[in-house]
Parts: C-alpha cells; sequence; structure tokens
C-alpha cells in the first residue's frame, strides 16, 4: 500500500483561484480574475497572437484585440499563461466561464482555439471543439476557418478540410476538429486542448457524465492541455451534469474547493436575484461584460418588455439567458399558479418531525407504469397551529431512465438525494414501502379511523390488495375523483401556500414537480393534467392534490389518540 498525505497533492497555494470577493467585484465592475503568479513569457506571446487575429463575422473583419475588452483579454492570458515551460504542464487544468448570451463567446472559443494550435508543442496534438449538437459545435469551427482564411501566415500554416470538419497544423500534424455528443464520437478521445460550448444544454443529456469522464481521462495523460467550458445559464433549473459542473466552479470560486481550475461566473449575488433586481437595466452592465459592442442595451430592453408582455415562460428564458439568472422553479407558460408560492412555504421539517407534530395525518397515492412514478404524499394537520405540512416521495421502474431519456438525469439527481427509489418490481420492492409508511402513520395514532388514504380509482389495485392484507379496511382508503373533480384542491392549494397555512419539506422532488405541472381551463374549472405536462412528471404533485381534497373534509384523529401531553408542550412549525 502507497504511504503518502493527500495534502502533499493539493494545488499549489500560489494558483488559488478563490475569489471570495467576488460579489463585491461584480458591483464595482472589476475583474473576476485573482492574481496569479503567471508565466509572463508565455502569456504574452499567446495574447499577441490572439489580438492580432481578426475576427471574420465582424464588418471590416476587426482583430481580437481591436474589439475584445479586458476582461477577455485577461482570461486569455490566464489560460495560456498558467503553462510551466520548463516542466511542460499547466498549473490550472481547467477553466469555467459562465457568460450571457450574445457576449461572444462562440468567436472568443475559435480564437482560443486557433492560439492553442498554434502554441501547441505535441506532435498530433487533438484540440477538440465539443457541443450537444453538430450545428452548435459548427458555429465556432466555421469561425476558426474564417480566422484562418483571413490570415496569409495562417493560410499557410494550416491545411482545411473541412468535409471532415477538420483543420490541421502543417507542421505539427496537430489537428482541430469536432466532436459532437449526437453520436459515440467522444469515446477514446484524446483531445490536449478541448473545448465544451454550452454546457448546460450538453450537461442535460443523459449520457453527458459519460462524455465528460471521457474528455477528462483523455486529458490525464497531456498535462500542457486544458479542459474549456463557455457556457450560458441553463434555460430551465440547472440539472444533470451541467449542475454539477456549475456547482463545482462554484465552490472553486467561493474558497469551498482547491482544485487546479479557474471559474469565472458573470452572475449577480443571490440577494439581489431573490429582489428581482435584474429587472433593473443599471445591474446589467455588470453581468454582461460586452455591453455596448457585442450585445446593446435597447435591445435588452425591448426583449425585456417582450419577454413580459408574453408571460412568465419568456421571462425565465430572457433572463436564464441574457442575464445569467440561475431558474428555481422552472416557470412555464400555463404553470399551476402554486408554483409562485412554493419555493416561500419551505420549512426545515422532515416525514419524522410531521407525523410528531400533527394532529391527523392523510396519506396521497398516484400510481404510474413503468414509464412513470409512483407518487406518495403525506399531509399532516399541526395539532396546535393547524398549519398543513407534507412530504413527498416517489418510486420508478428502473426502465424509465430508457424510456424518458430527457429526464433521466434529473431522476438520478432525485435517486441520490433519497427522494426517488428506483426499482426493479413495482409491485415487490414499492408497494411495501407504502404499505410500511402508512402503517407507521396508523401507529402513530394519527391517521383518521376513515378516508385517511387517497389515491387515484386508475391502475392501483395493487396497492389496495396490500393495504387490505397488512389489516387496512376499505373505509380506510377513498377512491379521489381525477380531472375537473380535483378542482377545489387545485385551486386551494395555491391559497393555503400564499397565507403560510400549508407548508412542506422543501424537497427537490416536489419543486421539481410542481415547476413541471401545467394547467388548462375545462369549464369553469381548472386542471392539472399528465398530457398537458408532458414527459416531464408530476406524479407526487397528484398525490398532493388527493392530500388536500381528503384534508378538506376535515380527518379526525382516532378516537384513541391522546394528545394532551403534546398540547401542553407543542413543537412549533419553522
Amino acid at each position: 500500500m502507497l504511504d503518502f498525505n493527500i495534502d502533499d497533492f493539493a494545488p499549489d497555494p500560489a494558483w488559488d483561484t478563490a475569489v471570495l470577493d467576488w460579489e463585491a467585484r461584480v458591483l464595482e465592475g472589476k475583474s473576476l480574475i485573482p492574481d496569479l503568479p503567471l508565466f509572463d513569457a508565455v502569456a504574452d506571446k499567446a495574447l499577441r497572437i490572439f489580438k492580432r487575429l481578426k475576427v471574420p463575422d465582424l464588418l471590416g473583419t476587426p482583430t481580437f484585440g481591436e474589439v475584445c475588452d479586458d476582461w477577455v483579454l485577461d482570461f486569455v492570458r490566464v489560460i495560456f499563461g498558467s503553462y510551466d515551460p520548463e516542466l511542460k504542464r499547466r498549473m490550472l487544468r481547467e477553466f469555467f466561464l459562465l457568460v450571457p448570451k450574445k457576449n461572444g463567446k462562440s468567436a472568443i472559443s475559435a480564437g482560443i482555439i486557433v492560439t492553442a494550435a498554434i502554441m501547441n508543442e505535441r506532435p498530433q496534438a487533438e484540440l477538440l471543439l465539443i457541443a450537444p449538437t453538430q450545428k452548435i459545435a459548427g458555429i465556432a469551427f466555421k469561425t476558426a476557418l474564417g480566422i484562418i482564411a483571413l490570415d496569409d501566415d495562417l493560410t499557410k500554416l494550416f491545411k482545411p478540410q473541412t468535409h471532415q470538419k477538420q483543420i490541421t497544423h502543417r507542421v505539427t500534424e496537430a489537428v482541430i476538429m469536432i466532436l459532437s455528443a449526437d453520436g459515440d464520437v467522444v469515446t477514446g478521445s484524446k483531445g490536449a486542448y478541448i473545448l465544451v460550448d454550452e454546457t448546460h444544454v450538453l450537461g442535460s443529456k443523459a449520457k453527458a457524465p459519460d462524455i465528460f469522464i471521457e474528455l477528462r481521462g483523455g486529458l490525464k495523460s497531456r498535462p500542457e492541455g486544458f479542459f474549456l467550458q463557455i457556457t450560458t445559464q441553463s434555460k430551465d433549473r440547472p440539472t444533470g451534469q451541467f449542475e454539477k459542473e456549475l456547482q463545482t466552479a462554484r465552490a472553486v470560486r467561493d474558497g469551498e474547493l482547491k482544485l487546479p481550475m479557474l471559474a469565472v461566473l458573470y452572475e449577480l449575488p443571490q440577494e439581489m436575484v431573490e429582489k428581482e433586481e435584474w429587472k433593473d437595466p443599471a445591474t446589467w452592465s455588470l453581468i454582461n461584460p460586452n455591453l455596448g459592442r457585442s450585445v446593446h442595451l435597447q435591445d435588452l430592453i425591448n426583449d425585456l418588455k417582450k419577454a413580459e408582455r408574453e408571460g412568465p415562460e419568456a421571462l425565465a428564458l430572457f433572463a436564464s439567458q441574457h442575464l445569467n439568472v440561475e431558474v428555481g422553479i422552472g416557470i412555464k407558460s400555463g404553470r399551476w399558479v402554486g408554483v409562485d408560492y412554493w419555493e416561500k412555504a419551505g420549512r426545515a421539517i422532515d416525514l419524522d418531525r410531521i407525523i410528531e407534530t400533527s394532529e391527523v395525518c392523510v396519506v396521497g397515492v398516484d400510481g404510474g407504469g413503468l414509464d412513470d412514478l409512483l407518487g406518495f404524499f403525506v399531509l399532516g394537520r399541526h395539532a396546535k397551529t393547524k398549519v398543513w405540512q407534507g412530504w413527498g416521495k416517489a418510486w420508478a421502474d428502473r426502465d424509465v431512465l430508457k424510456l424518458r431519456q430527457s429526464i433521466a438525469p434529473e431522476l438520478e439527481t432525485l435517486a441520490e438525494a433519497d427522494e426517488l427509489t428506483l426499482v426493479d418490481n413495482l409491485e415487490e420492492e414499492a408497494i411495501p414501502e407504502i404499505v410500511e409508511i402508512c402503517m407507521m402513520l396508523k401507529t402513530a395514532g394519527v391517521l383518521p379511523e376513515e378516508d385517511g388514504i387517497g389515491m387515484d380509482p386508475e391502475g392501483v389495485a395493487k396497492i389496495v390488495d396490500a393495504l387490505i392484507d397488512a389489516g387496512f379496511a376499505i373505509e380506510d382508503i377513498r377512491a379521489i375523483s381525477q380531472g375537473y373533480k380535483l378542482n377545489a384542491a387545485i385551486k386551494a392549494a395555491p391559497v393555503k401556500l400564499k397565507n403560510g397555512s400549508m407548508v412542506h419539506c422543501n424537497q427537490r422532488i416536489m419543486a421539481w414537480c410542481v415547476g413541471n405541472a401545467k394547467t388548462e381551463a375545462r369549464g369553469n374549472a381548472v386542471i392539472v393534467t399528465k398530457a398537458q405536462s408532458g414527459t416531464a412528471k408530476i406524479d407526487p404533485l397528484m398525490a398532493l392534490f388527493n392530500c388536500v381534497q381528503l384534508m378538506s373534509w376535515n380527518p379526525q384523529p382516532p378516537k384513541s389518540a391522546n394528545l394532551d401531553d403534546f398540547l401542553a408542550n407543542p413543537v412549533m412549525v419553522a
């Protein structure tokens, strides 16, 4: 067994990239890049090369040096200036740039990759342009071709092979090439310089974790190489691999994680986001470093006015793409109105606390098939305050990861959080757990003597049979009619969320389902249906509605329940 101290392998403190005062820097318009002991000779050479390259899609084809602001030049200088020419290795291996749309991402990407091809010393090195689709990857590649075509020296130095989507350095035989996540071409890659464009799209794909493992694996044997991600914020709540990459970048920036990585994130402080100060055009220059160059204030103002008129979905899209505002609950058009009050109703409670503090609890179940979730919800009525307090869970057959690949990353994240259980057999693994929780409520004396368990009557026969076998009476189980007959529950829940008379455990699975829910008018009723919500899942939310319906009938605790001791010393809801 090797004898070593893991701390001996920590990054050199001189190359610590944490920016603890990043919020102040954003507000003051200062650089988000910390002072680092760059290798000036390498940094200056790379910057001279980058600045002389011409931007092919701008009028007059000016150079990058003429059109780029200092933030771009500083970023380029750090990427290349972190290379130690004596040790032949890069002190910073990864770079993460989060910058809003229209701030020149594709042009900057192309300029960096061409500069890397010129600076590269490794024979037959691979310089990879990775994107979620061939079309997105092709944007940076086309710009790289244009850069080379506008410079006589570069035309002699590089050999474009457009039919193969490659550009070859005639001396080192290094190759700039496109790889997209559309196929399996990333497998076995040996990229020395890797540029991932629009991580927020690529990272949400089901196979993204495998792609990133492959890319980073190939880079390990190339100490001079780098892994660069340039992206905007996600159009919906971050999920999958993108969420992990974003969390890592923030942890490095905030000093919580020490890695040989530089994270530059143009985003507003959380307090400003919560107060919706991003709607004030005066804040836009703080996180749009190219404002006045490639993106213009009047255009953004016009886009905001249009988005506000079109509704929450358009507004969320505008905020995430142009202002890097992270979407908490994915606000959609036709959304269930409860989404507006859901986050503020979250509390630091769990199922055990709900059972402990409630005089009565009801259960909601919403069944599903192999490509669906089996939703479950417990709603308790606080013994002293009468506040309704809820907790949800779901189960799913593992095949759903294949049948619903678009949401597989989120489902896997929920499984890691123990809010979703993936099983091989729903009847043998999920139903016994549902029965166990119901029995726990009955034993605790909080399940009403009648109508304590409500469920969609469709597809729940096995659950009913299991409950009867466990000793529950048929009177304990109530069929809850769906569709327009759930209208009262669908409308009542938002009112109670807003006025604080209903709270929840602040679970990710419920926030996801609430964000997925879409409504439609049916006569005088408003309904939430799975058909309206598409492939995104809402089953635990439907189970919540079943609970709201039961609780609205004012269920009473079993006559044997003795709450005198509890009422004398109640545990209040936070």
